[in-house]
């Protein structure tokens, strides 16, 4: 068992224009994210404050889902899962392995095992995590493999905080409006749900949005002269950000369902949970692209 008082292992991948901390005992999460000397994700000044805290720092893998499930024993794909509620608002969230340990194998890979009897999720299932840092880019390649003998729904995903001030644009003609309760079905963006030029994300604000262009996501820090691009690889892509008002970041995740995935694939509703056979993999590939831009002369203005 690990001592709670021992520091966290930190992986450092990068040492130029873009670095990076990855930590294996925290659910192998992204803890700093540097770009030009500016910090770019929310991160506690204590690594260890992830494991006590772990919904609203660094950028986390969500799996075998993504984002808010309903939980309870209920018959899914021929099994039973039960999933035991894990938020504030009585949902099992963000998947099984954002605080577990992973096993760091060198070279910015990381991987885990879970599910399996006893564990909510009957399928056994495997998750590796790649990072790495080429010139100004970052690159985190994502793989759920099936690793049962049935049929798994699955799905993979990222879930990072961006430090504040940010302009964020999402270029996506299609919204499912929140994230809560989210509808079955999604409606053209219009108002504050219409993100596709670059702005300061509104206050309270928790959706997903479907139709996404390349690139789907632009992001721009002006007090840290730094600009972002993301372009994302997956079968299919839905762009989840949250803006919540108490917090000094937004979150802006690349994954490969919509939420409800569970009552998505029941009921036969688009963004369901991917059916994942023995032995395949459901991947997502998502890359940041920096730039630096004017101003910065005051890198983390505004920003702890």
């Amino acid at each position: 068992m690990r001592d709670p008082g021992a520091p966290l292992e930190i992986v450092r991948i990068g040492n130029g224009e873009v670095e990076v901390e990855v930590l294996p005992e925290a659910g192998a999460r992204l803890h700093r994210v540097r770009a030009f000397g500016a910090e770019l994700l929310r991160a506690p000044a204590d690594p260890r404050h992830h494991l006590a805290d772990p919904w609203f720092w660094g950028g986390y893998v969500m799996a075998p889902w993504c984002n808010r499930v309903a939980p309870g024993p209920m018959a899914l794909a021929g099994r039973t899962i039960d999933l035991k509620a894990n938020f504030f608002d009585g949902t099992a969230i963000h998947g099984q392995v954002m605080v577990s340990p992973w096993r760091h194998e060198g070279g910015g890979r990381f991987r885990i095992e879970g599910g399996g009897e006893g564990t909510g999720w009957p399928w056994p299932y495997s998750v590796e995590e790649r990072v790495s840092v080429d010139g100004a880019r970052l690159t985190v390649q994502l793989r759920l493999t099936n690793t049962s003998d049935a049929p798994m729904p699955g799905g993979i995903g990222l879930h990072p905080w961006f430090l504040k001030p940010v302009r964020v644009a999402i270029d996506a003609s299609g919204v499912l409006s929140t994230n809560v309760e989210s509808p079955a079905q999604p409606e053209p963006v219009s108002g504050d749900l219409d993100r596709r030029r670059l702005a300061v994300m509104p206050d309270r604000l928790d959706a997903t949005w479907t139709d996404l262009a390349d690139p789907p996501v632009v992001f721009e820090w002006p007090g840290a002269g730094v600009r972002a691009t993301m372009t994302v690889e997956v079968p299919a892509l839905f762009i989840v950000a949250a803006s919540p008002g108490d917090k000094d970041a937004v979150a802006v995740e690349p994954q490969t369902h919509a939420p409800d995935g569970i009552r998505r694939l029941l009921k036969g509703e688009p963004g369901a949970l991917s059916l994942i056979s023995p032995g395949e993999t459901l991947p997502l590939t998502m890359r940041l692209s920096f730039e630096r831009t004017a101003g910065g002369e005051d890198a983390n203005a505004g920003q702890t």
